[in-house]
């Protein structure tokens, strides 16, 4: 033990030049050791919309929830759920709790979910998808008894297909869509098209179709314009529809190999719906 112990003194005594150098730089890091470690501090943050009180979107809300009749069922992708900026939660914070409510998952059963199913089942029930079978909501209102349940599911649009596919209780309300040519006004995010909706304006307009009130569309929208707002004041960029890019020869992405997502790119270029 002794021997090994003189050992180590007589090799430290013996450095070589690089050894003597790398003990100078350790030295010299000594004093740093010291010095104060500053903490981080978290911005801020508004209680009520979980964002930052500069950008607080509170103002933009309702003071009170919309008194509606009509209920409203989110089935929200799980991917949806982890976004920084998602409009679930601009459309929850203007509506009360028991006339938006929200679930989230890919599969919905009758076994897991039979409140869903019983709502599902019920008459009164449509599902907001748009497709060769469905009917126009606005004709659809006219005739529909009140008070409805509307589901809509959120996600993208290859995630919605899935869901709606996927799960046959959503199959069973009245499949309807909406008629309208407006663009989004949700600037922020890319769209398949220039006339698809986010989950937002789409319960917007739904919901004053529904209720014959055109001010509610008009109150929901109000945070989505106000977070766009901010987002672009401090650096976001205007998204333009994917259709819009392709047809303008701005689409500076890699085109799919995947044959099926090729064939969506130019069913778009071509005005053809998808």
């Amino acid at each position: 033990m002794e021997t090994a112990a003189a050992g180590s003194e007589e090799s430290g005594a013996a450095a070589g030049p690089g050894e003597a150098a790398a003990g100078r730089e350790d030295g010299g890091c000594e004093g740093l050791w010291e010095l104060p470690v500053e903490s981080s501090v978290r911005r801020a943050e508004c209680g009520r919309c979980s964002r930052p009180q500069k950008v607080c979107l509170c103002p933009f809300f309702p003071v009170h929830p919309l008194k509606v009749s009509t209920c409203l069922y989110i089935i929200q992708h799980p991917a949806e759920e982890s976004r920084v900026l998602r409009t679930v939660p601009l459309l929850t914070a203007c509506l009360p709790g028991d006339k938006c409510k929200v679930l989230i998952g890919r599969r919905f059963g009758e076994d897991r979910y039979p409140e869903l199913a019983a709502v599902c089942q019920n008459s009164n029930t449509l599902i907001l998808y748009p497709g060769a079978e469905a009917a126009n909501l606005e004709e659809v209102a006219l005739i529909f008894p009140s008070p409805s349940t509307i589901i809509i599911i959120d996600g993208t649009w290859s995630q919605a297909k899935d869901i709606f596919y996927k799960n046959s209780l959503f199959r069973l309300p009245k499949q309807v869509q909406l008629k309208t040519s407006i663009s989004s006004q949700y600037v922020i995010r890319t769209q398949p098209t220039n006339t698809c909706l986010s989950t937002l304006e789409c319960a917007a307009i739904a919901l004053a179709i529904m209720e014959k009130n055109d001010g509610i569309q008009e109150t929901i929208l109000r945070p989505l314009q106000a977070l766009c707002s901010f987002q672009l004041q401090h650096g976001a960029q205007i998204h333009h529809s994917k259709e819009h890019l392709l047809k303008n020869g701005l689409y500076d992405k890699p085109m799919p190999k995947n044959k099926r997502k090729l064939r969506r790119m130019e069913l778009l270029v071509n005005n053809v719906k998808i």
